[in-house]
């Protein structure tokens, strides 16, 4: 502590007297004041107006702290990337909660505080602070035209999800901060088609019980006696001798989810495992009561409530099932019918794990059987693993509860642990997939779940169009061996091949643009067909191939990053049809441009 202090008194007395008192910051006309202090820390003094504080990030540098101050009372603190050398992008510190209501009394007081990073970095001169909410956006050719994608900083599990009048709502794993992840809050969007997304800030922020990790949202259609939507979520805090402890806890909504009050009485259910979290509770109208599902460790466990407050221990489900090449994460239960076949009914088990995917890394395998409200019976053998994706970006995957026409519609993060936080993207890291809805299929005596892109894509589906353009739907009609090859004039391709004798699909990325960042991006994944293949739906959007087989029995998501867009398509042995996308971007978070 006093080598690193000394250091500091060091850069300090290399400004002159003056700017070591007091430094104005920006462009010379902000109103800002930095105060440097010893043992790296600096005081800034915002102007009186403006409610957003733009940072200036640098991905390289070491991880800083900023805390909001206000009338001597700490009322944030994050870990934060401030740029030392160069600027990268920037990210908006709010000001507006700690300038209402009783803290308004305080005004004059408030100071943000940073910690852990030299008086001389480039940060303190290049800080901006205005009421522009769209300041600085960067303009990247990686941005998802159609997928829903943060608008800045670092997203990773979906969240939360409900529809309600109207209105599917999307929380999310966010990181307001930077583009890596830390600092988890829930973020927050909204939609009525599934395909445009209106941004709607953060929904709940770190408390005393720790930052926002996963979690579920229910709507008052049941006996929930405050709010029309309640969030279950887990906090996560790390404690002084090394990890972290993770508790339940609730919120309360009156607006339809765009604000939460936290329940005074949290948390509602602890544990003494490392791994606990994750919480799912839906209503079971079999034993009218609520039914919880979470994951602990490499096992879900069950429980039940009359109130989502008081929770009894049911049962756990886990042991020697499926794969287990790493921690249980995300989990969702729910009953499911085949479309054609009202009499199949059974329960599914999500179940996300990290590592252990297919072909490394992170990845969504599921279970079929029954479920009475207490216990969940695998009707499978406990060595069989299904997945519900194929590919290597594919993970986190939840559902909408409340979802109209009984429809089971499911959203998944779409990136990989073992490289979310190099993929090559500034700004903002990570988007959704596109949503899809499930069923049920049956093949050699086994039980498995369809995927197929949710009906809303058909709505955008516009013109046909000669060949593939950087946002579009390719459809190919395919024998029992077929190739086809998405390329570019750089010589970055894609390569996806269908085996009708050995009944699979594979695609080769190794070739598909920059895949640089990691050694463990380049690969070819491979899926089972579980019978033969008529029909293929590609959706290709700017860093992402979602496949599917038309009839739901295979998908297949994988990213890329190619230096132009794919505009040519080779199909052997098939028939394709390219199709344009019908897409606006007004109310959207996921077509944003420069000003």
């Amino acid at each position: 502590m006093m080598k690193r202090c000394l250091m500091t008194m060091v850069a300090v007395m290399t400004l002159t007297v003056a700017e070591a008192q007091r430094l104005r910051v920006g462009d010379g006309t902000s109103g800002m004041v930095v105060t440097p202090q010893a043992c790296e820390q600096s005081i800034v003094t915002p102007k009186d107006t403006g409610r957003y504080l733009w940072l200036p990030i640098e991905e390289k540098a070491p991880e800083g702290k900023v805390q909001v101050i206000v009338g001597g009372i700490l009322q944030m603190e994050q870990n934060v990337r401030m740029a030392r050398e160069k600027v990268d992008y920037y990210v908006a510190l709010d000001l507006q909660p700690y300038l209402s209501g009783k803290i308004a009394e305080h005004t004059n007081a408030l100071r943000v505080c940073v910690q852990n990073v030299p008086t001389g970095s480039v940060c303190f001169k290049e800080m901006v602070q205005n009421d522009d909410a769209d300041f600085a956006l960067i303009d990247e050719k990686y941005r998802p035209m159609y997928h829903h994608t943060p608008k800045r900083g670092w997203m990773n599990d979906p969240n939360g999800m409900f529809y309600k009048d109207g209105v599917w709502n999307l929380y999310y794993q966010y990181n307001p901060y930077g583009s890596m992840w830390g600092n988890m809050h829930w973020g927050h969007s909204t939609s009525t088609d599934l395909i445009h997304w209106k941004d709607e800030g953060v929904a709940l922020a770190p408390d005393v019980w720790g930052t926002m990790f996963s979690g579920s949202c229910v709507v008052r259609t049941q006996s929930i006696q405050n709010g029309d939507v309640v969030a279950m979520y887990t906090a996560s805090r790390p404690t002084p001798f090394g990890g972290d402890v993770q508790s339940q806890c609730i919120a309360f909504s009156n607006d339809g989810g765009k604000t939460f009050t936290k329940y005074e009485g949290n948390p509602v259910l602890t544990a003494e495992d490392k791994d606990f979290r994750d919480p799912r509770p839906f209503w079971n109208e079999d034993i009218k009561t609520w039914n919880l599902i979470l994951a602990a460790g490499q096992e879900m466990r069950i429980y039940s409530s009359k109130d989502l407050k008081s929770w009894k221990y049911e049962s756990s489900f886990g042991k020697e099932y499926g794969n287990h090449g790493g921690v249980w994460e995300c989990p969702d239960l729910f009953e499911l019918r085949n479309g054609e076949n009202e009499k199949m009914r059974k329960w599914v088990l999500i179940c996300n794990i990290n590592p252990g995917g297919p072909f490394g890394g992170s990845a969504t395998q599921y279970f079929v059987g029954q479920f009475d409200g207490h216990k969940f019976t695998c009707e499978s053998k406990p060595e069989i693993t299904k997945w519900l994706d194929y590919g290597k970006d594919h993970y986190a995957t939840v559902s909408f509860y409340n979802a109209p026409d009984n429809r089971r519609t499911v959203l998944a993060w779409m990136s990989n642990w073992q490289y979310a936080n190099q993929v090559p993207t500034k700004q903002f890291r990570s988007a959704n997939s596109i949503a899809r809805d499930l069923g049920l299929f049956e093949c050699k005596g086994e039980t498995y779940v369809s995927v197929v892109p949710s009906k809303e894509m058909l709505a955008v589906r516009g013109a046909k169009v000669k060949q593939p353009t950087e946002a579009c739907e390719i459809i190919i009609d395919v024998k029992k061996q077929a190739e086809i090859v998405l390329s570019n004039a750089k010589g970055e391709q894609v390569t996806m091949k269908y085996d009708g004798l050995k009944q699979t699909f594979t695609m080769d990325r190794t070739k598909s643009g920059d895949v640089s960042f990691s050694d463990a991006f380049p690969c070819v994944t491979e899926a089972p067909t579980y019978g033969t293949i008529k029909q293929l739906r590609l959706f290709i959007d700017r860093c992402s191939i979602e496949a599917f087989d038309a009839d739901g029995k295979m998908a297949m998501t994988n990213l890329v990053f190619p230096s132009e867009p794919y505009n040519n398509i080779k199909v052997k042995n098939g028939k394709f049809t390219v199709y344009g996308l019908q897409l606006t971007d007004n109310m959207s978070v996921n077509s944003v441009q420069t000003k």
